[in-house]
């Protein structure tokens, strides 16, 4: 099922909130932004989703809109908020191309989030106080989302029967209920073994099949998830911005680097099209151009 507007829009706010950390008034001004768009759909009498905004519709809007708003200034601020919203849906797999990329000139290149190093995960993982509650709920979060590059809404919506020990494998929901197999290694299972044993000493549980709780036994939200990336990426002095969904960026970069099945990543990442999973042989040229600069005697 396809995301509507309300739904969208309140996650794109949670996005604008804690992965680029905007303040309210410039969270409500993107926000109206991308209200405008749904407005101007509504009031054409045009049904529309926001995975299914083309980009002539795109141009429609931005013409209709110039007509209404002469200020170049304001022009550029709804711009800037549509690309934004379209950005944030990119990067959330709602679509697999941004039919905003072509308004700004020159055109910009597919932005991605950061991805980070072996090293860094390590070094979040090791920020973990595992002796305060939460703590072995949280290094199995991260073991998850980079060991078997969950999207938060995966994460979130995972199940213990969804986790199949003996043969290494869980079973993940994707968008539009599609189910996938995808490896996990010892690591993960061997974390969410230990948190199974702190996960039972909470007083109440709301859904028992439900993995990742709270303190009040209930299911996680997105923008909890969030909130504990963002504390420890700052407890190891990670300065870039990262979310959620970063571990599963850098869990297909690294990959590609080690020289993965491009079909195999595809098949774990869960994409309709392996175009979208071909975004991360760019990221590998590009770490092949910087060893050859760096070790070529002729570079």
């Amino acid at each position: 099922m396809s995301l509507n507007w309300k739904q969208g829009i309140k996650d794109f706010e949670t996005y604008l909130r804690l992965e680029r950390s905007l303040s309210e008034n410039s969270i409500s001004a993107y926000s109206d932004d991308v209200q405008k768009l749904e407005q101007y759909f509504s009031g054409k009498g045009i049904s529309r989703m926001p995975a299914e905004v083309t980009y002539p519709e795109l141009k429609d809007f931005l013409l209709w809109f110039g007509a209404q708003n002469t200020n170049a200034r304001s022009q550029a601020r709804t711009i800037s908020g549509i690309r934004s919203f379209f950005r944030f849906l990119l990067i959330e797999e709602e679509i697999d191309e941004n039919p905003a990329s072509l308004i700004e000139s020159p055109k910009t290149g597919l932005k991605l989030p950061e991805v980070l190093s072996v090293e860094e995960i390590d070094r979040m993982i090791a920020a973990i106080d595992l002796s305060r509650p939460g703590g072995h709920r949280n290094k199995a979060i991260i073991e998850i989302l980079y060991g078997c590059g969950l999207r938060v809404s995966e994460l979130v919506g995972l199940r213990l029967t969804d986790i199949h020990d003996g043969e290494g494998f869980v079973t993940v929901t994707g968008k539009g209920n599609k189910q996938r197999l995808v490896p996990i290694g010892r690591k993960a299972l061997k974390e969410i073994d230990i948190y199974k044993e702190e996960r039972k000493k909470l007083a109440k549980i709301d859904d028992e099949n439900i993995v990742f709780l709270n303190r009040r036994g209930r299911k996680l939200t997105r923008a909890m998830i969030f909130t504990i990336i963002k504390d420890l990426a700052e407890q190891s002095d990670i300065r870039k911005k990262i979310s959620p969904h970063t571990f599963r960026h850098s869990f297909a970069t690294h990959l590609i680097e080690g020289g993965a099945d491009l079909r195999a990543v595809q098949e774990m990442l869960g994409h309709e099209s392996i175009l979208t999973t071909e975004i991360y042989t760019h990221i590998d040229r590009s770490y092949l151009r910087d060893t050859l600069l760096m070790f070529h005697p002729r570079a």
